[in-house]
């Protein structure tokens, strides 16, 4: 039950991630996709940094800022320019190669081998993707294509590290997700600044979507993901991913009026199944160690009754 709530809870972070696009085109100022990637993230970092209350020391200086760079400060810049520069939904379904991109890295630099279980996932997921948000007409854009890769091995090479590298002793996910926040957010603003120019104006409407972005979307939402980092394996985290192009397509039906087509339908089963079907554990491994844990035990009671005393193993 821990880890089926484990699992709900990590969860909420891409479906949360899966209503950006609504709030941005809805709520904030047109093409200014580094500005809204900087009010995500350092707001919300300077927050959670306010509430934890604790800076990295030695190493994890050094290691702070590379998650960062990785799961924020490159990520983002990388996500929205695929985004602008590809047809329809071409950027999340060259982001949805994510999975893949994690089980690769796992064998690297955790150590997990891949099983053909975890690759035909990863390519149900990234077909089912691709049924519901893939638009037709447009030609490809080689710096887009490149730019979405890039942007989806950025995020899986900072979650592969963050579940290897753990953290520190003695602090938890919150102060983990503030140090990348923060690092990742004060990387995007020179950038931010010198592409885009001065802020621009914000009414109502735009206060209240960058505050719904840096909070519930990412503060909450990254506090959840890196939480989930902790406790559940690489693999089975990012096989949450395609939740949010799923969630971005049924608040456009749900908000925007915009229609849902039986391909699509179909694809959101085929990559909800992936999804559901990547949090399932193999078990096979552990009955021989169960059955030996038996006979030794068995093995124990013997020699005591035999000697009189436990031995020494």
């Amino acid at each position: 039950m821990n880890r089926a709530a484990t699992v709900l809870l990590t969860a909420l972070a891409p479906i949360s991630w899966g209503t950006t696009y609504a709030v941005t085109t809805e709520f904030l100022p047109a093409d200014r996709p580094l500005f809204t990637g900087l009010m995500r993230a350092l707001p919300a970092g300077l927050v959670l940094l306010a509430l934890a209350r604790v800076l990295p020391r030695g190493i994890w200086w050094g290691k702070a800022a590379v998650l960062g760079a990785l799961n924020i400060g490159a990520f983002f810049p990388l996500l929205f320019l695929s985004a602008y520069r590809l047809p329809g939904g071409m950027a999340a379904v060259v982001g949805s190669v994510g999975p893949l991109f994690v089980v690769g890295l796992s064998a690297v630099l955790l150590g997990q081998r891949p099983t053909t279980r975890s690759v035909l996932t990863g390519v149900v997921a990234a077909f089912g993707v691709s049924l519901v948000v893939l638009k037709a007409a447009g030609a490809l854009d080689v710096v887009g294509v490149l730019a979405a890769l890039a942007s989806a091995a950025s995020m899986s090479t900072g979650t592969v590290l963050t579940k290897r590298w753990g953290r520190p002793e003695g602090v938890g996910p919150l102060a983990l997700t503030a140090w990348q926040l923060t690092a990742g957010g004060l990387l995007i603003a020179p950038l931010a600044f010198l592409v885009e120019g001065a802020p621009p104006a914000l009414d109502g409407r735009a206060i209240g979507g960058y505050l719904y972005l840096a909070l519930a979307n990412t503060a909450v939402a990254y506090w959840l993901w890196f939480r989930g980092i902790g406790r559940l394996t690489a693999t089975q985290v990012t096989f949450l991913g395609p939740l949010s192009p799923l969630t971005a397509a049924v608040v456009g039906w749900a908000a925007l009026g915009q229609a849902l087509t039986p391909v699509q339908l179909a694809g959101m089963a085929l990559a909800f199944g992936a999804t559901v079907f990547g949090q399932l554990r193999q078990r096979t491994a552990a009955a021989p160690a169960r059955l030996f844990s038996s006979a030794e035990k068995r093995a124990r009671k013997d020699l005591t009754e035999v000697s009189g005393a436990a031995p020494r193993w």
